[in-house]
C-alpha cells in the first residue's frame, strides 16, 4: 500500500487519485496503438465470419478475407512503397544537403583527388561536379535527394546523343559510392570526357530545367 493515501477518500479526492495513477507511463505504455485495436478489429471481424452461427456461407467468408487482403496489399502499396522510395532516395543522393560546393570547386577537387591517386574520390567528387554543372545551366533542377539515375535521365532528355555514356557514369557513381566498388583511372577519365563533352554541347530545350524528382 502507497504511503500518504486515505483509506477512505472522498469522491473528488478519489477522481484525482485515479487521474493521477492512470498517467502513470506503465499505463500508457500499455495501451494498444491504432495499428493493435485495427488487427483486433480484423480479427474479430474474420472470426465472426467463419462462426457457425454467423449465417455466411464459405463462399462468402472466402470472398471477404480476399477483399481484405486486396486491401491491406492496397495500403501497402499506396502508404509504404513511396516511403521506402524516399528512403531509398536520401540513402543515394548524389549531393549532400549541405554541400554547396560550385561546379569548378567540385572539379578542383576531383583533380586534386585523382592526381593523389585517390580514384573513388575523384570519381565520386567529378559526377557530382557534372550534377552541379547541368544545375548551374539550369538545364536539370537538382534538389536535396536526387539520385544519379534521376540527373543522368533528365540530362538525356537534353542531350540525346549522350544518353549511353550519361548511364554509364551514374552506374560508376553509385557502384562508387553506395556499392562500395573501387574507383578507377578508367571511371575517371569516362567521367572527365563526359563532363567536357557536356560542357561543349546545346541542349535540344533549355526553355527551363528538368527536375529530377526525390525518389524516382
Amino acid at each position: 500500500m502507497r504511503q500518504g493515501i486515505p483509506v477512505d477518500p472522498d469522491a473528488p479526492h478519489a477522481h484525482d487519485l485515479l487521474v493521477k495513477e492512470l498517467s502513470n507511463p506503465a499505463y500508457q505504455a500499455a495501451k494498444p496503438t491504432w495499428i493493435d485495436l485495427a488487427a483486433q478489429a480484423v480479427q474479430r471481424w474474420l472470426t465472426s465470419l467463419f462462426s457457425a452461427g454467423s449465417g455466411i456461407t464459405g463462399t462468402f467468408a472466402v470472398i471477404g478475407t480476399v477483399v481484405v487482403v486486396c486491401l491491406l496489399v492496397g495500403a501497402l502499396i499506396v502508404f509504404g512503397v513511396p516511403r521506402l522510395n524516399r528512403s531509398r532516395a536520401q540513402k543515394q543522393a548524389v549531393l549532400d544537403a549541405d554541400d554547396a560546393r560550385t561546379a569548378a570547386e567540385l572539379r578542383r577537387t576531383a583533380a586534386a583527388a585523382a592526381r593523389a591517386g585517390q580514384w573513388s574520390a575523384a570519381v565520386v567528387d567529378l559526377f557530382r561536379a557534372l550534377t552541379r554543372g547541368l544545375a548551374e545551366r539550369t538545364i536539370v533542377a537538382v534538389q536535396p535527394g536526387t539520385t544519379a539515375h534521376e540527373v543522368t535521365a533528365r540530362a538525356a532528355e537534353a542531350f540525346p546523343a549522350l544518353r549511353r555514356p550519361l548511364t554509364g557514369a551514374a552506374a560508376i557513381f553509385d557502384g562508387v559510392r553506395y556499392l562500395g566498388r573501387p574507383g578507377t583511372a578508367d571511371d575517371y577519365e569516362h567521367l572527365r570526357d563526359l563532363d567536357a563533352r557536356l560542357n561543349a554541347a546545346h541542349p535540344l530545350r533549355h526553355s527551363r530545367p528538368e527536375r529530377a524528382e526525390v525518389g524516382g
